[in-house]
């Protein structure tokens, strides 16, 4: 199982436990380039002009999460 997959069953099971850093290599795994940062607001995007912002806190609110694994298919 690779590291990314692991991340995922990770962020199923503990949403509340996710760092951005675990976060960021998910999104990047999908094709989410980091766009800017702005504070402590970090943007996301993908080929089709999608935008995330994930809030660099540790640890990740659960909605963050959810909203990853809803863009991601999971």
């Amino acid at each position: 199982m690779s590291q990314v997959n692991k991340l995922i069953e990770k962020m199923k099971c503990g949403p509340n436990k996710i760092r951005p850093d675990e976060a960021e290599k998910v999104l990047l795994a999908y094709g989410y380039k980091p766009a800017r940062q702005k504070g402590s607001h970090k943007h996301y995007i993908n080929r089709d002009g999608e935008v995330i912002t994930i809030k660099q806190e540790n640890p990740l609110k659960r909605a963050y999460i959810e909203d990853i694994l809803s863009r991601i298919g999971e």
